[in-house]
């Protein structure tokens, strides 16, 4: 009698021509099957997709993919046409009504296998409820780091699917994502309401690709060397901006060198966008100058280099994009070009705002339709309330993350009663933690830009998958970009400090001072705080290692973001517990 997981191989051989899977692959693929939901993180080009295909052939009812962009949903229908595995259909806006029309009547009565569509599609009743009819057996979520709140690319219509889960009957859900440290996968857990999920993690070590990074004191010196790095670059290759006027600069200058470039930004024409999208796919642009709109669903394995004129956001974000560069196993080089003063963009754009007279008007409205026993839709609070709908959208879910609201078959429905004015206050409470957090992870950027540590030890720690020694591959392991930082770089990251409180002294008046006189751990004793270990502070509360330096560690505090503690006063007040 063949086991689930000679079904999987079976079906993997035979349905879509794999001879072989990957490490992580058949784990997973084999947990849908059997019922499980999945969290898989696994990087551009590893074979995610994999995962949900390969279980729906092995369960009765259709599979809902939703996929947050229309370029790459057709992408994927395409690649499972080309391989011809089981029928799959799109529904978007960019086909008419006669397309979509014949899109539902291939999943539902001609037995199509798999439908992609948008989160957006997924906050509309009347599709909720057809697709809610076609008793779905499997539920993906691609892209599903969009989900979380300080994971980058957030999209708010995401934050509804764990309930449109449920609407559906339940279905396994499988959430795939190329990259999430360990506080956005428990996110995206909790969000989409995964139940027991098996967590598969693989392949965040690309040794083919060179890391560099260039520090510069002056923004015109930085604007020099990256035209001049650029062009001695060749073959295909990303250049990343922070602002638009970038993108149409570098591009300029860049094409005035000779090269086949464009820019890629929100601001131009859907049309161009898509224009520039094929265009370096079919191989008649060398080069695409970007701000960070450009890039989800780029399937182009001969990237032979991707440079950033800034620091981005956040370690996720700058992981998935140089993750872009040599899918095809090639060497590849990826450069950041760091200026600190560059961060402060970015810790502007962490700073956030709460819209009370929205919030007091939507949660006016919802608890004035409890009273008449009903429900909302988006439609009706928008009427009520004279908003657009993805104002009404992101107050909804802010409301809901504060319990004042849920959302049900027939719409949001009030939840409480605690006055207007306390829940406004714990909402800000949650933009603040979430504002710590944001510059947080600014600053563990820049602990990238500054570490005097192998480059891809930093990247790898940080995403949960330890790197013994050098890599041989990154510019400090190979000793040509000390020079660079300057005796001005600060340590990797700012070590923290605490206000002094009953239980929890100083934990250190400046970066100095951690490591002044820090132990360094024993080779022969084990480390107490092993990396991913769950610990409680006695003023910052859980948290979740996330990185080791050799006097210092880094943890994730879920209300307060990164914080790096000396290993000596840990140990001398003890600060840090270890939990289950």
């Amino acid at each position: 009698m063949s086991t689930t997981v000679d079904r999987v191989r079976s079906v993997a051989r035979d349905s879509f021509g794999w001879e072989s899977l990957r490490p992580g692959q058949e784990e997973a693929m084999t947990a849908v099957v059997e019922g499980r939901d999945v969290l898989a993180v696994m990087p551009t080009g590893y074979g995610k997709s994999a995962i949900y295909q390969v279980p729906a052939v092995l369960r009765d009812g259709p599979t809902i993919v939703v996929s947050p962009l229309i370029s790459l949903q057709a992408d994927q229908v395409a690649r499972l046409e080309a391989i011809g595995a089981p029928e799959a259909v799109a529904l978007n806006s960019a086909q008419g009504d006669a397309e979509n029309a014949q899109a539902w009547r291939a999943v539902g009565r001609e037995g199509a296998e798999f439908l992609f569509l948008s989160p957006e599609q997924l906050a509309t009743d009347e599709v909720v409820e057809r697709v809610r009819a076609l008793r779905p057996s499997l539920f993906v979520v691609d892209e599903a780091h969009c989900i979380s709140s300080w994971g980058h690319d957030f999209r708010p219509d995401y934050l509804a699917l764990g309930a449109v889960v449920e609407r559906l009957g339940r279905p396994v859900v499988a959430a795939l994502t190329a990259t999430a440290a360990t506080p956005v996968q428990a996110e995206i857990a909790e969000r989409l309401r995964l139940r027991d999920p098996l967590v598969v993690s693989r392949g965040f070590d690309r040794p083919n690709l060179r890391l560099d990074v260039v520090r510069h004191a002056e923004a015109e010196d930085q604007h020099r060397a990256v035209l001049a790095g650029v062009g001695e670059l060749t073959g295909p290759g990303l250049v990343y901006v922070a602002t638009r006027k970038d993108a149409e600069r570098y591009a300029a200058e860049l094409g005035d060198g000779g090269r086949a470039v464009a820019a890629y930004h929100a601001g131009l024409p859907a049309q161009v966008r898509e224009e520039v999208h094929r265009g370096f796919l079919e191989g008649d642009l060398e080069v695409v100058v970007a701000t960070s709109a450009f890039g989800m669903g780029i399937d182009k394995p001969d990237v032979r280099f991707v440079v950033h004129v800034d620091a981005p956001d956040s370690v996720d974000s700058y992981y998935q994009e140089i993750g872009r560069a040599g899918r095809d196993g090639d060497e590849a080089t990826v450069v950041l070009h760091y200026r600190p003063e560059d961060l402060g963009l970015r810790r502007f754009f962490a700073s956030t705002t709460v819209d009370e007279r929205a919030l007091r008007s939507v949660l006016t409205a919802v608890r004035r339709a409890r009273g008449a026993r009903g429900a909302l839709t988006v439609a009706a609070l928008r009427e009520r309330t004279g908003l657009s709908a993805r104002k009404v959208t992101g107050t909804v879910n802010v409301l809901q993350e504060v319990g004042a609201v849920h959302r049900t078959r027939r719409g949001v429905v009030a939840e409480g009663s605690a006055p207007p004015k306390a829940v406004v206050a714990e909402v800000v409470e949650l933009a603040e933690s979430r504002e710590r957090i944001e510059r947080s992870r600014v600053e563990m950027m820049r602990g990238y830009a500054e570490t005097r540590d192998c480059r891809r030890q930093f990247l790898l720690g940080y995403f949960g998958e330890p790197h013994p020694g050098s890599c041989g591959a990154c510019d400090i392991c190979l000793d040509d970009g000390a020079a660079d930082l300057g005796p001005a770089a600060s340590p990797a990251v700012p070590v923290a400090t605490s206000p002094p409180v009953a239980t929890s002294p100083v934990v250190a008046s400046s970066p100095g001072a951690a490591t002044a006189g820090a132990p360094a751990l024993s080779t022969d004793e084990p480390d107490p705080f092993p990396l991913q270990a769950a610990v409680v502070h006695a003023e910052w509360g859980d948290g979740v290692v996330m990185r080791h330096e050799e006097d210092r560690i880094t943890i994730f505090f879920e209300r307060e973001g990164y914080k790096t503690l000396s290993r000596a006063l840990i140990a001398e007040h003890d600060l840090l517990s270890r939990t289950a």
